[in-house]
C-alpha cells in the first residue's frame, strides 16, 4: 500500500501551488490557524470572547469570525494581539504568508 503526502494529496485534490484554488485554499487554512491560535491565546488568559471584545473595541460575533478565520486582516490581527498583550512574527515573502507564531511582548 502506499503512502502520500498531505502535499500530494492538496495537489491532486485542490491543486498545485500557483493554481488559484490552491492560493484560496491555503490562505484558507492559514486563516483558520491564527484564527485558532487567537482563540487558544484567549481561553489561556480566561476570557471570554465578550470579554476580548471588550478590549479590542468590537462585538462578539466579531471576535467569533476573527477565531474562525473570517474577517482577518492585518490591522484586525495586531489590535487582537495588543489587547492580549502578545506580539506575532510574520513571515510574509512571494509564496505568501509562513506560520505565524504568538508570543509574549518584548
Amino acid at each position: 500500500m502506499r503512502c502520500y503526502t498531505l502535499e500530494e494529496i492538496t495537489d491532486e485534490n485542490i491543486g498545485k501551488k500557483g493554481v488559484t484554488e490552491r492560493e484560496r485554499f491555503d490562505a484558507d487554512v492559514e486563516a483558520a490557524l491564527i484564527g485558532a491560535s487567537i482563540k487558544n491565546a484567549r481561553k489561556a488568559m480566561n476570557l471570554t470572547q465578550a470579554q476580548l471584545g471588550e478590549r479590542v473595541g468590537v462585538q462578539t460575533a466579531q471576535i467569533s469570525k476573527i477565531e474562525s478565520g473570517r474577517n482577518l486582516t492585518i490591522s484586525t490581527i495586531v489590535r487582537v494581539l495588543n489587547a492580549l498583550g502578545l506580539s506575532a512574527n510574520f513571515l510574509i515573502n512571494c509564496e505568501g504568508l509562513s506560520p505565524v507564531t504568538l508570543g509574549n511582548r518584548i
